[in-house]
């Protein structure tokens, strides 16, 4: 009997795939964004790495039988470095007045304060 060829749905490789540590779970963990969030877990990358590949084809196959619309592709995609916030006028207040006793510009504090957010 011979062994049927894998079948991989075309888009999967379109889709963005996430392996992070994470402290609380003491473990890797996995998502696809925007397909599925936070959806597997390892000891190991690789592991984590080789269900998201499963998890996502699953999706995608579901998507297609569904009749449901797939997201638009997330793996690749540019930035162009900008994007428009909104906030409540006070906090709007606030940051101007902080970025002003910093000397920065309203732009380079937000940057800064979102950069050190993340990166912590």
């Amino acid at each position: 009997m011979k062994a049927r060829p894998k079948t991989t749905h075309p888009q999967v490789r379109d889709y963005l795939k996430i392996v992070e540590w994470s402290k609380e779970d003491r473990c890797y963990v996995g998502s696809a964004p925007p397909l599925v969030g936070r959806c597997c877990h390892a000891d190991s990358e690789a592991e984590v790495l080789k269900q998201l590949a499963v998890i996502t084809e699953e999706v995608l196959a579901l998507h297609v039988t569904e009749g449901i619309p797939l997201p638009p592709p997330s793996a690749g995609k540019q930035y162009s470095g900008k994007f428009l916030l909104r906030v409540r006028p006070e906090v709007h207040q606030a940051l101007d007045q902080r970025s002003s006793q910093a000397r920065e510009s309203l732009n380079s504090y937000c940057a800064r304060l979102i950069e050190e957010a993340l990166l912590q």
